[in-house]
């Protein structure tokens, strides 16, 4: 007989997604994504961080002042991390993140032919970005799902 306790794929993508937002060197926000073909096949993962080829140490990670002197003008959300890492098409795939993915995200998940969007956290519900991000999914027919946090334990 087999085992009655083992976690379902949602689980353990979102698993792999929390691992991607270790990653990340943002002292505030770590988000990871992990793109998903029909086979179950991992074909492509990011996080929120540098753009390839930036020294970390080199760029703000601040969130206060002036923009040039904050992180948002240079870092590459996980989202869009992982569309433009995937070696392949991601036409038809899912991609699980972290946090519910933002306006600028939402349209290359949309312009690449993602189908679904499954993530464990929203915390920016109800924002103008948030309500713009949902309603251009709708239009365009994309499935999004609010899936339970996967807590990691990662041993020392």
């Amino acid at each position: 007989m087999k085992r009655k306790n083992y976690i379902d794929w949602d689980t353990y993508f979102l698993a792999m997604v929390q691992l991607n937002a270790m990653r990340s060197k943002d002292p505030d926000t770590q988000v990871g994504s992990v793109i998903v073909n029909d086979l179950k096949q991992i074909i492509s993962t990011g996080y929120n961080g540098l753009p390839r080829g930036l020294s970390d140490d080199n760029y703000p990670w601040n969130r206060k002042g002036e923009l040039e002197n904050t992180k948002y003008p240079y870092v590459v959300h996980a989202e869009l991390n992982a569309i433009l890492s995937s070696k392949e098409s991601v036409i038809n795939c899912i991609i699980y993140t972290s946090l519910f993915p933002c306006n600028e995200c939402t349209k290359s998940i949309i312009q690449s032919g993602i189908k679904k969007i499954i993530y464990s956290n929203d915390k920016y519900n109800g924002t103008i970005e948030n309500k713009i991000a949902k309603r251009m999914l709708d239009d365009a027919g994309i499935i999004y799902e609010n899936k339970k946090e996967v807590k990691l334990k990662i041993m020392d």
